[in-house]
């Protein structure tokens, strides 16, 4: 019984001589895992922005006079040349009333001839004095008011002639149907849509570019522009036209680049990706959850990859760039690895564990 009992004793001596150096382990504190990107600023210049191949000068052509569409002899995508016949409108009213102008002025005309005639025969018995001066001016009335309805007569007819062009359409320059309106059979009115040709020769790349880069770019920052299915062909290109407003859902503005001398499979809407040769940021951007307040000042945490312990660092912060971050001013270095999530779990000194969650 008593030999039990001490080896009871022993067994408890055992246990609790094995149990202390596992209590005095797990009152160690275990490294937090953070996650943490290193400092650097973006590289817009290698990430390019997505838009398609358009025309600089497109116009939608229409009839100058109300009609039926009869004829239309291109389709959409279709190559014209400057003057090309593009559709006709029904015009037989016009046609007869063009050619009731012309019977008018042909009219007109023969009573000038005949009104000049007179005058001539007149003026010859007036030198006989075989009539009066009065008979005379009559003539001389005549004739002036035959040459006035000479002239509105041939007035009318170069009206009636320009109504007659008005049936045809044709393309004021040489280029592609980008768009047809109207078909065959369609009633149009004057100045309504009906094909839209754009020149082939000046295109440019359409692209849409956060705000917040724009504002680091000059207005006439030039770009490296590359063709999506072959990125060995690319052309260079100047910004032309930037959008007065961002659009209100993606904060994004319209950006036209004008292209210089593009290869001919620059061909419209094409797509194409717009690389920056100037870099619209200079200075470090960093998530805005690694940035936390401290004593009205802001701060970071920043990771000391060999004692692998996290430091207080105040920085000193600039715009707060969407879909980018947060610019930082001053108190970083290109480099430096900072944590950016649960900046507000930890204390200056405390041990962390940034494996696995390195964002790069």
């Amino acid at each position: 019984m008593r030999r039990a009992g001490v080896v009871s004793i022993l067994l408890l001596a055992v246990l609790s001589a094995g149990c202390k150096p596992a209590e005095e382990k797990s009152s160690e504190p275990v490294p937090r895992t953070v996650r943490s990107v290193l400092a650097a600023v973006p590289d817009i210049k290698s990430t390019g922005f997505t838009g398609l191949v358009e025309p600089r000068y497109e116009a939608a052509l229409g009839f100058q006079t109300t009609g039926r569409i009869v004829s239309r002899d291109v389709e959409l995508g279709s190559l014209v040349t400057k003057g090309e016949l593009l559709a006709t409108i029904d015009g037989e009213q016009i046609m007869l009333a063009a050619r009731s102008a012309e019977s008018q002025a042909t009219v007109a005309a023969a009573q000038l001839a005949n009104a000049q005639a007179s005058e001539g025969r007149l003026r010859t018995l007036l030198a006989e004095k075989s009539i009066s001066q009065a008979d005379f001016d009559s003539a001389t009335l005549a004739t002036a008011t035959a040459q006035a309805q000479v002239r509105q007569a041939q007035a009318e007819l170069d009206k009636a002639k320009d109504r007659v062009s008005y049936l045809e359409l044709r393309a004021e320059t040489d280029g592609v149907v980008t768009a047809v309106d109207s078909d065959v059979g369609q009633v149009v009115s004057a100045g309504t849509a009906v094909i839209t040709v754009a020149r082939t020769d000046v295109r440019e790349a359409v692209v849409d570019i956060p705000n917040e880069i724009m504002a680091g770019m000059r207005p006439d920052a030039e770009f490296d522009v590359v063709l999506a299915v072959d990125p060995r062909t690319r052309a260079n290109g100047r910004i032309r036209e930037i959008a007065p407003q961002a659009d209100a859902a993606t904060r994004t503005r319209h950006v036209k680049i004008l292209l210089d001398n593009p290869p001919e499979a620059f061909r419209l809407g094409s797509l194409v990706t717009a690389f920056p040769k100037e870099a619209p940021f200079t200075r470090i951007v960093l998530p805005v959850s690694a940035v936390f307040e401290k004593d009205g000042k802001a701060s970071v945490w920043v990771v000391d990859a060999t004692a692998k312990t996290v430091s207080e660092k105040p920085v000193e912060t600039g715009k707060t760039l969407s879909g980018y971050g947060i610019e930082i001013n001053s108190g970083l270095a290109v480099g430096d690895r900072v944590v950016t999530a649960g900046v507000h779990e930890l204390n200056d000194g405390q041990r962390v564990n940034i494996d696995g969650g390195i964002e790069e």
